[in-house]
């Protein structure tokens, strides 16, 4: 098949792992970062231009769409949408992800047990709300990502000059009850086409309560309970998305989700659980292609035999695969994945 990763870093390790999966196994992929994109909206037809030509025909599309391009991201994966290219993983679904707060309500209202939640806009509300959730609270902006945005207030002064501070640059924020059981734990479980793939517990760094990897936490390979599991993927459901990250709290009673990842980093999770995500997510997109796209096995097949018998094409050179021991790589790919078809 024919795949577009949309990433603004062909070096990054998720997009390079997920590159050689896909040719692992035999499929073309190009890496197009989306703000080199132009979308085009004329009359009677959606379009999207890269380099000045028309994006050429894929069979999926495969967004890793980071939280500084949002806004211009989720328009180019519409764009996809509306011109009838599948994507794995809607721009609804990744918005309504990106968005903590409507994120919770979502999953509240289907009963999946979250924090203590309170969105405020002005100083009058902040004492009832610390009623509710206490002290210390935890403080996050609803558009951060990789713990950057997410802080913890130890008293009801400090809440107060925070949340001052934040709505004086203009900033919506969520202020969160701190599960204390959790200790700067974490889990987070990789979801794939409604199963879980893959997970890990995260441990933060001494001194600090976010177990963010980026943020210098540790993770470690973790055998889960039904709880868990049944959680992650009933969440990853209800925001609709095929591919995702869930992270949540080990509360006394049961497993509280803090947030979805539409766009999960595998590194760290690769290297703790020692599996191969990256695979799980390429076999995942080949089946979603086939029930959501134009092109039939049959079509497929052929490509297949077309590639085999036209003696003119030179051989299919597959890229080495990975060591999947602790899901280390031997390499990272060099420069931008090139390789369009035509």
């Amino acid at each position: 098949m024919r795949f577009l990763l949309l990433s603004r870093n062909a070096n990054l390790y998720s997009t390079s792992r997920i590159v050689l999966a896909a040719r692992a196994r035999g499929h073309e992929v190009t890496v197009i970062d989306p703000l080199d994109l132009q979308i085009v909206v004329s009359k009677g037809r959606s379009s999207l231009l890269h380099e000045g030509n028309p994006v050429p025909r894929f069979d999926l599309v495969i967004p890793r769409i980071g939280a500084s391009i949002t806004n211009y991201g989720l328009a180019v994966v519409r764009q996809f949408d509306l011109m009838g290219v599948p994507v794995l993983n809607s721009a609804v679904s990744i918005a309504r992800s990106r968005d903590k707060l409507r994120a919770l309500q979502l999953l509240n209202r289907k009963n999946i047990d979250v924090p203590a939640t309170i969105c405020a806009r002005s100083p009058a509300g902040v004492d009832s709300a610390l009623a509710l959730v206490g002290c210390p609270a935890i403080v996050k902006l609803q558009q951060g990502t990789q713990g950057i945005g997410t802080m913890i207030a130890e008293t009801p002064q400090a809440v107060h000059s925070l949340l001052e501070t934040l709505w004086a640059m203009g900033q919506d924020i969520v202020l969160q009850e701190y599960v204390r059981e959790s200790k700067g734990r974490d889990i987070r479980i990789i979801v794939v086409g409604g199963k879980v793939v893959a997970s890990m517990r995260r441990v933060a760094k001494p001194g600090e309560f976010r177990s963010n990897l980026h943020r210098g936490g540790k993770g470690d390979k973790v055998k889960l309970q039904p709880a868990y599991r049944n959680a992650a993927i009933r969440a990853v459901k209800v925001m609709g998305l095929e591919v995702a990250g869930v992270d949540m709290l080990e509360s006394k009673k049961k497993p509280k989700i803090l947030e979805i990842n539409s766009s999960p980093g595998l590194e760290g999770i690769e290297r703790a659980s020692g599996i191969d995500v990256a695979s799980a997510i390429i076999e995942h997109a080949e089946k979603y292609a086939l029930t959501h796209g134009r092109i039939s096995q049959r079509e497929v097949d052929l490509r297949i035999t077309n590639v085999i018998h036209d003696e003119r094409m030179p051989p299919r050179r597959m890229p080495p695969i990975p060591a999947r021991l602790n899901g280390r790589v031997n390499g990272r790919m060099n420069g931008r994945v090139r390789g369009a078809p035509s």
